[in-house]
């Protein structure tokens, strides 16, 4: 890690916000994009992160209104809560569409990701920096073991603000209701859902396994984390510090990507060592969970750029 320091320039203040918590995946390489950004530029610089803004009381969602204000410059945030407004993003959200990140970070990187990040630009005041990994989501319940689509039938499941994820989980059965990930943690451990679906680094760090003993590695979603920048924000900076701000997001990217990696790992332990019932990729029925989403793919399929279908299914 580290760079090359630019050349003297006027002082230039970064602010970040993001939603987790300190153990988050997401909050870890948000410093190391603080330092390596702070190692590039010298000193008179300042890089200023607000880890988890709903510990100030206000909803995860403030941040995109937050960067596109001006009171922050940069935000991480899943993608599915900007399909509504870049419609391509929903490619991530077509259920069972994405396997491996064998088979999907390349394509980050590549023309999906240029894509995508013309379209973020193109329908926003967005400027997309990098793509994190958010892991892929699977379901945990307090009620009973999930195998097959008609284990679903009569839950209620916490989901993202993303129509093609109620569309999903309606087509399995559950009733999905949209909750605030500042509001998450307790409505699974009052009871107030059912289920829910995470990556297992959020099950185990909202402590979600406390309450629900039964989890169903389904990876329906492969879950992207967008890094957001304010587009003229940024583009008002030096050369310098853009360069550099650049530099370290792709290093904190590569840095976020293995860390996403390793707690699924280290992650599926903890949950073993809890005696959470784990349902394995060879313990449900895979193919009739695709077959009941079908529909869903079909209809949100339509409003996705035909091209960038094309990228991410080759």
């Amino acid at each position: 890690m580290g760079g090359a320091r630019i050349g003297k320039m006027a002082q230039t203040i970064i602010r970040m916000g993001g939603y987790q918590g300190a153990r988050s995946v997401h909050t870890r390489a948000g410093r190391i994009l603080a330092r390596e950004f702070l190692e590039r530029v010298g000193d008179g610089h300042r890089f200023d992160f607000c880890e988890d803004v709903t510990v100030l009381g206000r909803p995860s969602t403030d941040l995109f209104g937050m960067v596109a204000g001006g009171e922050l410059d940069l935000c991480y945030f899943a993608s599915s809560y900007l399909a509504h407004e870049v419609p391509d993003l929903a490619v991530f959200d077509l259920p069972f569409w994405i396997t491996s990140r064998e088979e999907i970070y390349p394509k980050l990187y590549g023309a999906l990701g240029r894509r995508l990040a013309e379209a973020i630009a193109r329908d926003t005041v967005f400027v997309s920096l990098g793509f994190w990994d958010n892991g892929f989501r699977h379901i945990s319940n307090c009620v009973r073991p999930i195998r097959r689509p008609g284990d679903c039938r009569g839950l209620s499941i916490r989901t993202t603000n993303s129509a093609v994820h109620r569309a999903t989980f309606r087509a399995l059965g559950f009733a999905p209701r949209f909750i605030d990930v500042k509001d998450f943690a307790e409505a699974v451990r009052t009871g107030a859902v059912d289920a829910q679906e995470n990556p297992l680094t959020n099950i185990v760090n909202f402590k979600v396994h406390e309450t629900h003993r039964y989890l169903t590695m389904t990876g329906h979603f492969y879950g992207v984390t967008l890094v957001l920048g304010n587009r003229a924000r940024i583009a008002s900076w030096p050369k310098g510090a853009r360069d550099a701000l650049y530099a370290a997001v792709a290093v904190a990217t590569q840095a976020q990507q293995r860390l996403a990696a390793d707690e699924d790992v280290a992650r599926l332990a903890d949950l073993a060592a809890a005696e959470v019932q784990v349902i394995g990729t060879d313990a449900f029925d895979r193919a009739a969970f695709v077959e009941a989403t079908a529909e869903v793919v079909a209809t949100h399929s339509a409003a996705i750029d035909p091209e960038v279908l094309r990228i991410a299914r080759e």
